[in-house]
Formats: structure tokens, sequence, C-alpha cells
């Protein structure tokens, strides 16, 4: 039984991860071919760092991503604390059923909905540009807040009620108590929100295709509007160097996460 599990579960992740490694491969490809290929080459990833329309791209898209996934940390770890502090019923309910809506509302629809309020809104302003990097920002806020709540709420549960209270009694404000003592019992969640946010930012394109405008365009809209022609390994080497980016970046912070645990293990 072990073994059938052993050899699922392999399958799984090979199904899961084949397309990546297979990305991986042919951005060192010597040809053009992205089916066959001819030898070891870097010349792609050359060609990418001299593409400006490409270059261009992947900063808008990571000004966006570190924008918005910082912005919903913010928001969404205030929302956290407020929703923490009402008691279970119906209200509460009902607010964590309205923060969910975002997360299980299909994309198309959220950023069908979001173009024609931001187009309403620019109609009221009598403007034609109203689109671009203020209306990407607000989508991705949006639909990144559900999953900084979802992260950091069970670390507030999890941190004893009583320490922001005998903070205050030590001397601490409501505010500074909050930042001296319940903050840095909440950071992994936070932590985590905030990578999570990142990601989802960096990866989205529905929802950034409907709220983008002209003069502002993601790595993603910029891919898919070259699928429609044909697309070549240099792309495949931008997606490797963007993988690559984001499997160091979480390895790190798995590291210093397991670091962190282990200290807390300690002092207990």
């Amino acid at each position: 039984m072990k073994v059938f599990n052993r050899i699922y579960t392999f399958l799984v992740f090979l199904f899961l991860y084949a397309p990546i490694f297979v990305l991986l491969l042919f951005s060192f490809n010597a040809s053009s071919s992205t089916s066959v290929f001819s030898g070891f080459s870097l010349q792609w990833y050359k060609m990418i760092m001299s593409d400006a329309t490409s270059i261009t791209a992947l900063r808008n898209t990571l000004i966006l991503a570190v924008c918005s996934s910082i912005l919903a940390t913010v928001i969404g770890t205030a929302a956290s604390v407020g929703i923490e502090r009402f008691r279970k019923g119906a209200f509460r309910t009902g607010l964590m059923a309205t923060t969910n809506i975002p997360m299980t509302n299909p994309e198309i629809v959220t950023g069908v909905s979001m173009m024609l309020l931001f187009v309403f809104i620019g109609r009221i302003l009598k403007t034609d540009s109203v689109l671009g990097f203020g209306t990407m920002l607000i989508a991705h806020v949006t639909f990144n807040l559900p999953y900084v709540i979802l992260t950091v709420l069970p670390k507030l549960r999890q941190t004893d009620k009583n320490l922001a209270e005998a903070a205050q009694d030590l001397g601490c404000k409501p505010l500074s108590a909050f930042f001296k003592v319940v903050l840095p019992s909440i950071m992994p969640g936070v932590i985590t929100g905030l990578i999570m946010s990142f990601t989802l930012s960096l990866d989205d394109f529905i929802i950034s295709y409907f709220t983008s405008g002209p003069g502002f365009q993601t790595l993603p809209i910029v891919i898919f509007s070259m699928t429609k022609k044909r697309v070549k390994p240099d792309m495949y080497a931008l997606s490797a160097i963007i993988f690559m980016s984001i499997l160091i970046l979480l390895i790190f912070y798995n590291i210093a996460q397991q670091k962190s645990e282990e200290k807390t293990e300690r002092k207990r």
C-alpha cells in the first residue's frame, strides 16, 4: 500500500511539474524550435535582456506585484484584527462570506465587473484614459485581500488575547502594544500572505486583461499577445527566470520560518 501511495504521489508531482521542466529545458535550446532540443545555448537569455518590450512588461509586473501585495497585506492584516474582535454570530459569518467573494468568484466575472465600474467612474470624471496602473492596482488588491485575511486570522486565533492587555498594563498604548506584542506573534501569517499576494499578482492574467490600459501592460498580457503569432524560446527564458526567482524566495522563506519555529520551541 505504501509503494502504491508513493507511486501515485510521484505521478501527481510529475504531472504538475513536467511542463515546468520542459520550459526550463527549452529555454537553453540552441535553435528556435519549441519541440526539438538541438543543443545547449544561452542565446535566448541574452536576447530577452535586450528586448525592450519584454523588459518593460516585466518591470511593470514586478512594480504592480510589489505595490499590490504590500497594500493587500497592510489592509488585510488590519481587517483580520477587526474581524477577530467580533464574536461568533451572524454578522461575523456574513462578513467572512463577503470577504471570500473575490476568492470564490470566477475571475472573468470579477474582471468584467471591475472594468465596467472603472469605465463608469471614468465617464463621471469625463475621462477616457481611466484604465491603467491605478485600476490594475485596485483590482489586484481586491482579489489578494481574502488570501491575506485567511492566512493572518489563524495566527490571531493562536495568539494569547491577554498579551495586548498585559502590554497595556505595563504602560504601552493600544497601538504600540499591537506593534510590539501582537504583530511579532502573527508575523509568519503576515509574511505568508505577502508572498501569496505577490505570486498571485505576478501570475494574474484575466483580471489584469480587463482592467489594464494601453499605457501599462503586464508580462502575462504581453505573452498572450505573442501567442497569437508564435512563442519563441526567449519567452521560455523569461518564464524560467521568474520561476527560479520565486522558487529561491520560497526556499529562503521556508528556511527562515523553520529557524523561527525552532527558536520558539527552544524558548518554550
